[in-house]
């Protein structure tokens, strides 16, 4: 977590907007099965998934991550030159250096600190939690907290396991300063020893030593729903618990749109009330990693299922295996 040494007053955080970009192009189950022993209807039955979205040439990690920032700015009627911090969540940007958090600052005008967090499926909670203790000390006026991934560059689309799971496109949120906490305290961890459950198949390396062929994302699904249903239960109500609320105070459980059933289970097992708005957009957007939940939230937001002070619950999980958590309110 960010340590704040800061001598300034403490304040809260809050999400002041929100913004998503989808690439135009969207795929749908039968043009994956060209590529695998499958078909729709073991898709959607396994997924819940009927289509995704692919981004094109000149849809990048950058340029997604631009776009929805620029919406999430624009919905906050925050001033672009009033933001400085941007942080990156992303496990598709193929660029080690330079990072791409600078770059889309720079797009967007702005000589903000930049930097880019790789947390997997779990990023965009990692970065929101980092953004909200820095603008709680005080060492962030408006943060950019951005998801972008194309995930379509790392996924062999002959994998039966992975290929018709995963999606494109980027979301992002603008955190600021509140005089109530709108962000609750983040709850996170993770079990390396489990690495081996969602991991590449051959290190970069072996490119430059063997020019082997290009890593993929490989998945051990079972293991990974099997822990999924049995972990994010508990990492929820521990988030719930320190946000000093309980499940039904929650307007919405927005977790991280690994697959429709993994939803559905962990809905389930936490017996959340029926008023309770349960993200689901995953449906026609896929698995997005560090993308998911902000898109998941912006997409409740547009069909006008969000209001303004709903609380969210937010919960990321994925490769590392990792997950983060926390309560927020909605702008």
């Amino acid at each position: 977590m960010t340590v704040c040494l800061s001598t300034r007053e403490s304040q809260g955080s809050r999400i002041l907007g929100v913004g998503a970009y989808r690439p135009a192009r969207v795929v749908g189950n039968d043009e994956i099965c060209e590529h695998i022993d499958s078909s729709d209807a073991w898709i959607r039955r396994r997924s819940g998934i009927v289509s995704r979205r692919f981004a094109g040439p000149g849809e990048t990690v950058i340029s997604m991550a631009v776009d929805a920032a620029r919406k999430a700015l624009a919905q906050a009627g925050t001033d672009p030159g009033d933001v400085d911090l941007v942080l990156l969540a992303s496990m598709s940007f193929l660029e080690q250096a330079p990072a791409a958090a600078p770059r889309i600052a720079d797009q967007l005008g702005l000589r903000a600190a930049g930097v880019d967090l790789s947390a997997a499926c779990a990023g965009f909670c990692y970065a929101l939690g980092h953004a909200s203790a820095l603008v709680r000390c005080g060492d962030s006026r408006n943060a950019l907290v951005i998801g972008s991934e194309r995930m379509s560059d790392i996924v062999d689309p002959t994998d039966r396991g992975t290929a018709f799971l995963f999606g494109d496109g980027a979301g992002a949120v603008v955190v600021g300063a509140a005089e109530h906490p709108g962000i609750g305290p983040v709850v996170w961890g993770s079990d390396g020893s489990r690495r081996d459950l969602i991991a590449y198949d051959r290190s970069w390396l072996d490119l430059r030593d063997d020019r082997a062929p290009w890593p993929h994302l490989r998945m051990l699904g079972p293991e990974v729903f099997r822990w999924a249903t049995d972990a994010v239960p508990a990492i929820a109500r521990q988030a719930v618990d320190a946000a000093g609320l309980s499940l039904d105070d929650l307007d919405a459980f927005i977790p991280h749109q690994a697959n429709a059933r993994i939803i559905d289970a962990v809905a389930k097992s936490l017996r959340l009330p029926p008023h309770t708005v349960i993200a689901r957009d995953v449906v026609h957007t896929g698995n997005t990693s560090a993308a998911s939940i902000p898109l998941a939230m912006e997409h409740l937001v547009a069909r006008g299922q969000l209001a303004s002070g709903d609380h969210a619950l937010l919960v990321g999980f994925g490769a590392g295996l990792i997950h983060a958590a926390q309560v927020v309110t909605m702008p």
